[in-house]
């Protein structure tokens, strides 16, 4: 079968992996260089992660058995530990914040007394936003003093106008008994990735080149139409596929799409993202791998220092903001920091991170169930409109190349089968 995948980030070039053994795949791609979102840019010899820090790890054994066995043998790899602080009222503190009490009374008797009190209060009862999600898992004084403003900052808007559907697998939710096992002895990070796997070559794009080894990939291709003629999709009015598979992003696809009802354009019209600055920096030697920034005192959300990923290590660090910034003003915010050397590039990402407001639910299944319906598929971060890490965009191109052989090539091939026999 011709099948055509559009856009070469992780989750399309996972499918086009696992489908091209035994079909004829073309994967578009309207940039000149793959990747999607995990592509990293060289500056002179260093990975500059443009969105994020992406790094590797998953609790589905399938989909590192997939890494390890068919794209990038596990000795191209080394582990790196995840060490991450959060600058809380002053203090870098350890990660996540609430198996940080300990540190926290060690500045602040007061306030830690208060977290620990209102944790073990706190009562789940049908919360209606994100920031009552929070102050019911969390208690009052951590859901105010944490969470609720260091998600403003990353989200780019109010907690309270937001769902709490997508914390799912995203934090370590901890419960009671946890929680007091911090109090009285050292609890670990619980994170997903709490330790994960880099690349040897200290770059992603070692293992994105890998994923994209014999595949048919067109760079600079933009697919502006697509259209059902005579059972066949038509891509740009010239070539035709049997499957069309899409990595676009939910409020895009439909204006791509002939013939898509007005409604399912306006749910997409609702669906909103942030874009995301990035500067690269030379440092001072730091010891962590992450540093997180709720306060309000800082356009910055997080550091990401990256050279901390390599091996061996290295002194350089990405700072990440919400929303489109200059670099003028990203490198004066940097300057307040003195471990912050001396920017080396700077970049301006669009589709970098989907909200999660009050209309994306319904807006994304909506526009998901129609394209379902006609026959298009769509996969992927935004092309789900899901806040997915790069192994869970993987195991959900394993789950649609296996819902396809199911669905779509089994039954095919029983009825040529059929045919054959009819003859």
């Amino acid at each position: 079968m011709k099948i055509c995948i559009i856009g070469a980030g992780i989750t399309g070039l996972s499918v086009g992996k696992l489908l091209s053994n035994d079909h004829d795949v073309t994967i578009y791609e309207k940039k000149n260089h793959i990747g999607g979102i995990a592509y990293v840019k060289d500056v002179n010899g260093v990975a500059y992660h443009l969105v994020g820090g992406h790094c590797l790890n998953s609790k589905n054994q399938k989909v590192l058995d997939f890494i390890f066995n068919k794209v990038l043998p596990k000795e191209n790899w080394h582990i790196v530990k995840r060490i991450s602080k959060i600058y809380f009222r002053g203090h870098y503190i350890s990660y996540p914040i609430e198996f940080s009490v300990k540190e926290i009374a060690t500045f602040d008797k007061d306030l830690a007394f208060n977290i620990t009190k209102d944790f073990f209060e706190a009562k789940f009862q049908n919360p209606q936003n994100l920031a009552e999600w929070f102050e019911q898992k969390f208690g009052k004084t951590l859901a105010h003093e944490y969470f609720i403003p260091y998600n403003r900052k990353i989200w780019n808007m109010a907690p309270e106008k937001m769902d709490y559907l997508w914390v799912k697998d995203k934090l370590p939710i901890p419960n009671k008994r946890d929680f007091f096992e911090s109090l009285i002895g050292v609890k670990r990070d619980i994170m997903p990735h709490n330790v994960f796997y880099y690349p040897n070559t200290n770059s992603q794009n070692t293992f994105i080149e890998a994923l994209a080894k014999d595949l048919k990939v067109i760079n600079n291709f933009e697919v502006f139409s697509i259209e059902k003629r005579n059972n066949k999709w038509i891509v740009n009015n010239q070539y035709e596929y049997d499957i069309v598979i899409s990595t676009v992003p939910l409020n895009m696809l439909p204006f791509i799409v002939k013939n898509v009802p007005v409604k399912i354009k306006d749910y997409a019209r609702k669906l909103k993202y942030n874009k995301v600055t990035t500067v690269l920096w030379k440092t001072k030697p730091i010891k962590f791998t992450w540093t997180y920034y709720p306060a309000p005192d800082t356009i910055f959300h997080r550091h990401i220092h990256i050279g901390n990923f390599f091996q061996p290590m290295q002194n350089y660090t990405i700072t990440e903001s919400i929303g489109e910034r200059s670099y003028e003003e990203m490198v004066s915010e940097g300057r307040k920091f003195d471990y912050l050397l001396e920017p080396l590039d700077y970049h301006v990402s669009d589709h970098a991170y989907v909200v999660f407001d009050h209309n994306y639910k319904k807006s994304k299944e909506m526009i998901k169930e129609y394209f379902q319906k006609i026959g298009i598929f769509s996969i992927g971060r935004f092309g789900e409109w899901e806040y997915y890490n790069m192994d869970v965009c993987i195991e959900k191109a394993m789950e649609l190349v296996e819902r396809i052989n199911r669905n779509i090539l089994l039954p095919m091939k029983v009825e040529q089968k059929k045919s054959r026999m009819l003859e």
